[in-house]
């Protein structure tokens, strides 16, 4: 079949333009055997990253028709039947297909579709992706682990760096400072790690304002991209259970934010949004500055009549009490 590629071009500091590059391919072809084929039939000067052409580096990770993956596991076929406008094209065999490739976001440009992955891997080394130092020292024997202590980091194990997610990544975008779900899933990793010793540490790290885990948006977009099902928003969501059953609610607003939600919900069904508000931004009217905060919000809402002056729990709360104790006694259990 026929079909036009679409490349957005850039050079460092200057605006991007779009390349068309009209291809004979089959639907098995893979995006990078595409790109190889402009590059060595069509235009020299395309740029990209590659490597193993097999899933294994994360070097060809690039946005596809508006997605970050990786061009060498997805397929003509398969991109073009992503497409909305595909069902209509069907019916029309003189129409040329197209398909938009464009470089990862949240990182600036080098050339076309490379770019610079400075922040990715600073980012990265922030968390200290490693084990502890005392558990890297030359043991007299070698570390040992059960079978259950090495299965803890096999979904994270998984990660091959490809910049998928933080490509993706929300938070990122609007906060410089979130060192991104790869970082934080890498995190995890070590504090899944039984032969780490810096548990405490690493913890306390994530939780540093929203350069941790406390600024993810929970989007789903790192998940929804990652190509090897590391699920970098699952791991996320472990570090902040790690960490609120360490913490205090009185111990920052992120804390606060979790533990109010959940006990509100298990109190009323619904949220109070009253308390909530006096709770977790106002600190239990401990945080006089917070409190004044709230004024100018509380304020509009009296003058649009959208103030709440009394609350009714939902039906059925006891039930969600009920469910809200059960799972967090699961998981106690299994911890």
């Amino acid at each position: 079949m026929e079909v036009l590629f679409k490349i957005i071009r850039q050079q460092q500091n200057s605006s991007p333009v779009v390349q068309t590059y009209l291809l004979e391919v089959d639907s098995g072809n893979t995006i990078l055997d595409c790109l190889n084929q402009i590059k060595w039939e069509q235009d020299g000067t395309l740029a990209f990253r590659k490597n193993c052409r097999n899933t294994i580096c994360g070097s060809c990770a690039m946005r596809i028709n508006g997605r970050s993956a990786l061009a060498c596991k997805e397929n003509v076929g398969s991109e073009l039947a992503r497409l909305p406008q595909v069902q209509a094209l069907e019916n029309n065999a003189n129409t040329i297909r197209e398909i938009t490739v464009a470089p990862l976001g949240n990182m600036p440009v080098i050339k076309d579709l490379v770019v610079d992955m400075s922040s990715f891997w600073n980012h990265l080394e922030a968390v200290a992706p490693y084990v502890s130092t005392a558990a890297r020292q030359v043991p007299e024997r070698e570390f040992l682990q059960t079978p259950l202590e090495r299965s803890r980091l096999d979904q994270t194990g998984n990660c091959i760096m490809c910049g998928a997610c933080y490509s993706e990544c929300n938070a990122r975008e609007v906060n410089p400072d979130f060192v991104g779900p790869h970082a934080l899933a890498k995190a995890f990793r070590m504090v899944a790690d039984s032969r780490d010793s810096d548990t405490e540490n690493r913890l306390e790290t994530d939780n540093e304002g929203t350069k941790g885990v406390w600024g993810c948006t929970r989007c789903f977009y790192c998940d929804s991209v990652c190509p090897m099902e590391v699920a970098p928003l699952e791991q996320i969501t472990k570090i902040k259970q790690e960490i609120l059953q360490r913490k205090e609610a009185k111990d920052s607003r992120s804390i606060r934010h979790r533990k109010v939600l959940v006990d509100l919900v298990k109190e009323g069904g619904w949220i109070d949004e009253r308390q909530f508000g006096i709770q977790v931004v106002g600190n239990y009217f401990k945080d006089l500055k917070g409190l004044l905060s709230l004024a100018p919000l509380g304020l509009r809402m009296i003058i649009r009549g959208k103030f709440p002056l009394d609350f009714e729990p939902s039906q059925g709360t006891q039930e969600v009490r009920s469910l809200i104790e059960s799972v967090q006694q699961e998981v106690g259990s299994r911890e």
